[in-house]
């Protein structure tokens, strides 16, 4: 069903809660990958399967560091040490140490997951805090690590050879929140797909460049 065959885009907040249920359902579904299968290609992206989680990990970790500080910059992020593990790499300062196997990498998920959940749940909601696409609130990024959740394990799910079908609701929150100009007469996921440059639509194409707002809506 269509968005606009409910009741148009969701305008509800994005909640903690939300991107609890978004970590929660990636790393089930994660866990069902084969043990021989990390090394392979991530879906369409350059890195492999273990690469885009910790690139995953660290995305939900540097969104939880932007949000703690008590005066969080506005112009910058945190200043750790990002770098990739070999050219062409995610540049992370998140890293799974390899010796503990996929487990042991999808545990470095769930954590950076639930610190970013900590802090979308208890950073004053008039807390502003810096990204590339715009200064954002703790509700902001709370979907800007829905979204990155939910396609990069579109991405890994390629990879894998894994089904990934996140609820439509959810969808829907995130692109209202972040993608508001995206067309609200497609079902959410396909149009999230599309959004993040993964997909067509009918009369769209594949976007070959795209950003989210992550602005504070009033």
């Amino acid at each position: 069903m269509s968005r606009s065959a409910e009741t148009g885009p969701s305008q509800s907040p994005v909640t903690a809660d939300d991107l609890d249920l978004a970590v929660r359902l990636a790393v089930a579904a994660l866990r069902q990958a084969p043990a021989t299968a990390w090394e392979g290609k991530a879906g369409s992206l350059e890195w492999d399967c273990w690469e885009t989680v910790e690139h995953l990990s660290d995305d939900l970790f540097a969104y939880a560091a932007q949000l703690g500080l008590r005066t969080p910059p506005l112009g910058r992020e945190v200043p750790f040490v990002w770098e990739s593990r070999r050219p062409g790499g995610p540049a992370n300062a998140i890293h799974a140490d390899r010796k503990a196997g996929p487990d042991g990498l999808l545990q470095v998920l769930e954590a950076s997951g639930a610190l970013l959940i900590a802090m979308a749940r208890t950073a004053p909601p008039q807390t502003r805090a810096h990204h590339v696409f715009g200064v954002s609130d703790p509700e902001g990024f709370a979907a800007m690590g829905i979204v990155e959740t939910l396609v990069h394990t579109h991405d890994l799910a390629q990879g894998l050879g894994l089904a990934w079908n996140p609820p439509a609701e959810l969808c829907s929150r995130v692109l209202a929140r972040l993608f508001p100009d995206a067309p609200s007469s497609t079902d959410p996921w396909p149009t999230l797909l599309w959004a993040t440059g993964r997909a067509e639509l009918p009369g769209r194409p594949r976007l070959t460049a795209w950003r989210w707002d992550g602005t504070v809506r009033a």
